[in-house]
């Protein structure tokens, strides 16, 4: 998952509706499925705003700043505080695994003589064990539709609310896992994973509590997200320095304070309806002519219509100055910072306008989706099997063990440092480039992942947990830029669904490296890493020649709408006249 870069601004597509006075705004939403909710039936404002509907009176705006300033700082760090320990704890799975081993989970499904060896996990117990993570990975994509739905109708509150107790769920399987009569490791470990974009998401519409600020808050946010993954590094340091003591039942007992405390701050403190965006609030500001002239009566009235039209500019620009405090002095100048960028990507508004159903025809679509099917397979992949990969590949289960160690601290702290790097990428660069710099990191990763050298790694290692939430989050981006955000919540998700379902074939994947190599995870990588290059090409050309048409066609636009100027004459051609 990945957090999308949707500014409190960005965040609006402006389309001409069915008012002859006004321009129509629609809010980008997270619902794939349903229809745009009102947004007074299921929002609550950083500004509040009150105008007068009848004809011929002065329409005035009062905004009051309490929610946001008194409340909202808190309610930023508390989300923080809770995404960090909620939102992406399935993704830790690399340090969970091996005290799951030393539990002796699915031991029983080995053979006798295997049994005795308890560091080590056999092809049964190996294949369950990976299983639930792939469930797990499967669930928490699948789950952005459902998610995206709820949370449009109904508010992050109860969006909340439902994720903590799915997480509740996954902690009780996980207490008595031991004595249920059922597996009950795969379903917790799935209603953890299902909780965790229920918390995240519901969180991305604090960004607004402070425009100004809001790329600031979901940094933090998608820090907080990519950190969470530690929770089970920590928890391992703690399970090996108590020499077992401290199992996995007992962590979860632990653990159920953070649905609690989730629970009691989303029904006394959280804000029930999302926070509106600037756009959002200048447009309410603004009122439509139905609610003005309910009856139609005027909407033929030229007179009548330059006056709405006039008193909508007034309102607008009173609200701004009022709005000053939050947005700062350099709103123009961040507007301009925005057109910049979406001018450099190259391929912005490449679908702006048309449905769902058209852009999911397009090789745009197709393209993407193939390439995130694939490398997503192949990331979640190597999370569930760094440390067999590389015991068979160096031969020495003990500095397998080391890498993966190494592994279990690097990846929450790449999706960190990373932050800086993915805004400096994706901002400056155009789409071309950036779909380039992924097949070339990727197929990179993918090199030293099949070289039996311990340099190779780490070197692998340090690139993977820098490229993943650069990947992730360059997905969505591109998502944004080509299809829009009136169809952002049914693209996006249908591309991030579709990718998790394929991720069932991770067992595919595991049992050809043991049945068909023997254990050898190359051929596997080998096979991932061809398939992604393959695809990555194609869309990278595909991508880099519908660029150049769009500047091409910009272009020829901007020539056939130039102003004609007549060349001024030089100073000899006027003498002569003269």
């Amino acid at each position: 998952m990945s957090l999308h870069r949707v500014s409190s601004m960005e965040s609006w597509e402006h389309q001409r509706g069915s008012s002859p006075v006004r321009a129509e705004h629609r809010k980008m939403s997270f619902n794939p499925v349903g229809k745009w909710v009102p947004p007074e039936v299921h929002e609550e404002p950083v500004l509040q705003t009150s105008k007068s509907k009848r004809i011929g009176e002065k329409h005035s705006v009062r905004i009051r700043f309490s929610s946001a300033n008194d409340d909202g700082t808190v309610q930023v760090a508390t989300a923080c505080v809770y995404c960090l320990l909620a939102a992406g704890i399935v993704f830790g799975y690399a340090a969970f695994k091996p005290v799951l081993v030393k539990e002796g989970v699915y031991r029983d499904l080995c053979v006798e003589e295997e049994r005795n060896d308890t560091g080590r996990t056999c092809y049964e117990q190996e294949l369950r064990l990976n299983l639930m993570f792939t469930t797990a990975a499967v669930g928490t994509n699948v789950c952005a539709l459902p998610v995206g739905t709820i949370l449009d109708k109904y508010g992050p509150r109860v969006s909340g609310i439902i994720g903590s107790g799915l997480l509740t769920i996954g902690s009780v399987f996980f207490i008595f896992a031991a004595v249920l009569p059922f597996d009950a490791y795969i379903p917790g470990y799935l209603f953890l994973a299902l909780g965790g974009p229920f918390i995240f998401i519901s969180s991305f519409q604090l960004s607004n509590t402070f425009p100004r600020h809001s790329g600031l808050i979901l940094a933090l946010l998608t820090g907080a997200f990519d950190s969470s993954s530690a929770l089970f590094l920590f928890y391992r340091l703690i399970y090996t320095a108590t020499n077992g003591a401290f199992t996995p039942s007992r962590l979860f007992m632990v653990y159920l304070v953070v649905p609690v405390f989730i629970l009691l701050v989303q029904l006394f403190f959280m804000p029930a309806r999302s926070y509106k965006t600037i756009g959002e609030i200048l447009s309410a500001a603004e009122g439509p002519v139905n609610e003005i002239d309910p009856a139609g009566e005027h909407s033929n009235d030229p007179a009548f219509l330059d006056r709405v039209r006039e008193e909508g500019r007034l309102r607008r620009e009173s609200l701004r100055g009022e709005l000053e405090p939050l947005l700062g002095k350099g709103e123009d100048k961040q507007q301009k910072q925005e057109q910049r960028k979406k001018k450099v990507s190259g391929v912005w508004g490449a679908l702006h306008g048309q449905t769902a159903y058209q852009q999911m025809k397009s090789s745009w679509f197709i393209l993407i989706t193939l390439f995130t099917v694939a490398q997503m397979l192949r990331i979640n992949y190597f999370v569930a099997t760094i440390r067999p990969q590389y015991a068979y590949m160096l031969g020495n289960y003990d500095l397998a063990e080391r890498i993966n160690n190494v592994f279990d601290v690097a990846l929450p702290l790449g999706g960190v440092i990373s932050i800086p790097l993915i805004g400096l990428i994706l901002d400056n660069t155009s789409t071309t480039f950036v779909v380039a710099f992924l097949v070339t990191t990727a197929t990179t990763i993918g090199v030293l992942g099949i070289l039996p050298y311990e340099w190779a790694a780490y070197a692998n290692i340090v690139l993977f947990v820098i490229y993943r939430p650069l990947y992730y989050t360059a997905v969505s981006d591109y998502a944004a830029k080509v299809f829009g955000f009136q169809t952002f919540g049914k693209v996006y998700g249908l591309i991030i669904c579709l990718a998790g379902l394929f991720n069932f074939l991770q067992s595919a994947l595991d049992a050809l490296r043991y049945k068909q190599f023997g254990g050898d995870p190359v051929p596997v990588n080998v096979i991932l890493m061809v398939a992604v290059f393959l695809i990555g090409v194609v869309l990278v050309i595909f991508v880099y020649r519908k660029s150049r048409e769009m500047e091409r066609d910009y272009l020829e636009d901007e020539a056939e709408h130039a102003e004609e100027r007549p060349i001024p004459e030089s100073a000899d051609v006027q003498d002569a006249r003269g």
